[in-house]
């Protein structure tokens, strides 16, 4: 009888496929249809609000951008680590900075599975040198432009923007920029190499999967650390008279051995400049990865005070949050936020900042926080301040999420999902008013107290070309708009 049963299936086998693929199709392919409509819905509504602002084609806004930059060399981080006989680790832990390979094993896989990205500065120069030569000829590995200045550099210029860009770098680094940026720095005989472990979601190393795609960034490098263009960018400040003052990369700076005073030294001239601008220029400082909570501390006293605008994702926005409200830097959050979540830590970071300033008489008020995450943009204006058109804004920053993910100014629906709720709570307060998804106004805004929020929705790529970057370009893409 078991022959033959299995004779009969066998038999009427691939008729019965057949029947499930057609009865498969049947069911879904109206659903299919219905997801694709919507995400080309969704796609032409943000591309109708981001052109709602056009780009002055005579006068070209003003942008300085610091400090630092470096070449990225990028690859696939589980094939890195297989190549160089790194097995994964049983151990998933956060070391501040990494000094052997039993350190980089436990540390990639504490943020691989989460899906979380972060950046670390390897103390040893011996092991870094050959995580480099192992990624020379690593198939499918690529060189480019990298460090927060230079890519925020290179998003403006794009996208319209004359930029004095302070940082130093090679020959054959500047030759390579765009022509619409002008740099202010020494000149380098070779630049720093940085490692960006790239993997994709659902890649696998041993036991862990990933959760989203994201990066692990390594780097030992010891001329960024110390923002040495400072000097010539701020002399050069005065004739550029910019439209806008961009502060970043100063995550270099973190865990670094500086000699006692040296950090404090740099921060403060760092301060000066930054105060000494004209207050019409608005100043927008991008966060980073930073562990050292030290750093924080003094990104508290001396920069972030001068800053009208905080750019950031979602794992920086809940370290800044704990360290104002006196707790422990959060070195892992979730990767992927509620909307409500980060809105209700976008409000406090907000109030603290602001009456930080009330308290201090001192230096300038926060008028505009945006926070980028996978699934979305959010903003938060201050009424009446000198940023503009905030609802393009967002959904310029959306677009470029994808369009930097995939690698692609066009953005392709059938390379993309919505992975946002189709609703959403303005905070996780019972009771919260919730705002539906709607596909022919996807950017959602409303004013607050003294402020306008903005949400826009995500198309994630879903052929990940590269993730590294994403936050910068994405924070540059926004504030162009709104200067």
């Amino acid at each position: 009888m078991e022959g033959g049963g299995s004779v009969s299936w066998m038999k009427y086998g691939p008729v019965v496929s057949l029947f499930v693929v057609i009865l498969a199709l049947w069911f879904r392919s109206p659903q299919n249809e219905d997801l694709d409509d919507r995400l080309d819905t969704v796609l032409s509504s943000l591309l109708r609000a981001e052109q709602k602002v056009g780009m002055s084609n005579v006068v070209r806004p003003k942008v300085a951008v610091g400090f630092g930059g470096c070449v990225d060399l990028i690859v696939d981080g589980v094939s890195l680590l297989n190549k160089i006989g790194l097995p994964p680790t049983d151990q998933p832990l956060h070391h501040d900075y990494i000094e052997n390979a039993e350190q980089l094993a436990q540390s990639f896989a504490y943020f691989f599975a989460p899906g979380a990205a972060a950046e670390r500065f390897m103390l040893n120069d011996t092991l870094f040198s050959e995580l480099v030569e192992a990624s020379r000829d690593l198939p499918g590995n690529r060189w480019s432009v990298g460090g927060n200045a230079p890519v925020m550099a290179g998003r403006m210029a794009t996208e319209g923007c004359d930029v004095l860009l302070g940082g130093s770098f090679s020959p054959d680094f500047t030759d390579v920029l765009s022509q619409h940026i002008t740099v202010a720095g020494n000149i380098l005989d070779e630049p720093d190499i940085h490692l960006i472990l790239e993997y994709p979601s659902g890649a696998s190393w041993g036991h862990y999967t990933s959760r989203r795609a994201n990066r692990y960034i390594i780097h030992s490098d010891d001329h960024n650390p110390y923002l040495d263009s400072m000097e010539e960018f701020a002399e050069k400040l005065g004739d550029f008279k910019p439209d806008l003052l961009v502060v970043g990369g100063l995550q270099m700076m973190d865990n670094f051995p500086f000699q006692s005073g040296e950090r404090d030294a740099l921060f403060s001239r760092l301060a000066d400049l930054l105060s000494s601008s004209s207050p019409q220029i608005g100043v927008h400082f991008e966060m980073a990865s930073f562990v050292e909570e030290s750093i924080m501390e003094d990104l508290l006293h001396y920069v972030i005070p001068h800053a009208d605008s905080l750019g950031m994702n979602e794992q920086e926005l809940p370290n800044l949050l704990s360290l104002l409200k006196g707790s422990n830097i959060t070195v892992l959050s979730d990767p992927n936020p509620r909307v409500a979540t980060v809105l209700d830590q976008m409000r406090e970071v907000y109030r603290i900042l602001n009456q930080r300033y009330k308290d201090a008489n001192d230096g300038k008020p926060l008028t505009r926080l945006h926070v980028h995450t996978l699934a979305f943009q959010a903003m938060i204006v201050t009424r009446g301040s000198q940023w503009k058109n905030t609802m393009s804004a967002t959904a310029k920053a959306s677009l470029t999420a994808n369009r930097h993910v995939c690698g692609s100014n066009d953005i392709d629906p059938s390379k993309a999902r919505l992975i946002m709720d189709d609703s959403f709570s303005v905070s996780r307060q019972e009771g919260s008013q919730r705002i539906p998804l709607q596909e022919t106004r996807p950017v959602s805004c409303w004013d607050e107290e003294d402020y306008e929020i903005c949400v826009a929705p995500v198309l994630v790529c879903t052929e990940v070309y590269q993730t590294a970057g994403g936050g910068d370009n994405i924070s540059a893409a926004g504030l162009v708009l709104q200067i």
